[in-house]
């Protein structure tokens, strides 16, 4: 029978992980996105919205009645209090969802959790991947990606794990400090390691 081995994939916002992601699905594995999940779980009709519309202020839904992610964004990285409740709506619905699918998967299963550290989840996991690179260049490519001050970029990044903290959880790094084609080449030397290790049990 096929095994599922769970490996988890995390890493600073901009550090470049969905990239990492990216070239593993090509590569067969598995991917669970946590920011695809977090996005179903508030889609219109669901308990997660209804609670954020219970515990939040109208201007974070569009006139549609869907969520306004930007405007929401700007609250809970400026509110500790405000992102403590809206993580404690989303994520156990994530979590939910994302259960649901590894349970169908075999083979090597990627969790790209970036708030992996922040939720205490890496024990789950077989192997924890941080893809890692220094906090200005962080700064500087949220800058170029999303029109963020550096102001906000700094705020974003602080809102989260440091890079340290990250680094003590990981059983494997990916730096992120050079070109794209550098990037690849390491992502794939890794999964190769993965799959190699974590095949199917015959």
């Amino acid at each position: 029978m096929p095994t599922s081995r769970r490996v988890a994939l995390t890493g600073g916002i901009a550090s470049g992980k969905s990239v990492v992601a990216d070239i593993w699905r090509e590569l067969g594995a598995t991917v669970i996105d946590a920011d695809e999940l977090a996005r179903a779980a508030v889609a219109p009709g669901t308990p997660g919205l209804e609670a954020i519309r219970e515990w939040f202020p109208d201007c974070v839904f569009l006139p549609n009645g869907e969520l306004d992610r930007a405007r929401l964004g700007e609250i809970v990285f400026a509110d500790p209090a405000a992102r403590a409740k809206l993580e404690a709506i989303v994520h156990p619905e994530v979590f939910r969802l994302a259960e649901g699918l590894a349970t169908h998967a075999d083979g090597v299963v990627v969790w790209m959790i970036p708030l992996l550290v922040e939720t205490g989840m890496a024990a789950q996991f077989d192997r924890v991947v941080v893809v890692d690179c220094d906090p200005e260049l962080q700064v500087a490519r949220l800058m170029a990606r999303s029109g963020l001050s550096a102001e906000h970029a700094r705020q974003r990044i602080a809102a989260q794990a440091t890079r340290e903290e990250r680094l003590a959880a990981a059983t494997d790094v990916i730096a992120n400090e050079g070109s794209l084609d550098e990037l690849r080449r390491r992502a794939i030397s890794l999964y190769e390691e993965i799959a190699s290790l974590f095949y199917y049990d015959l």
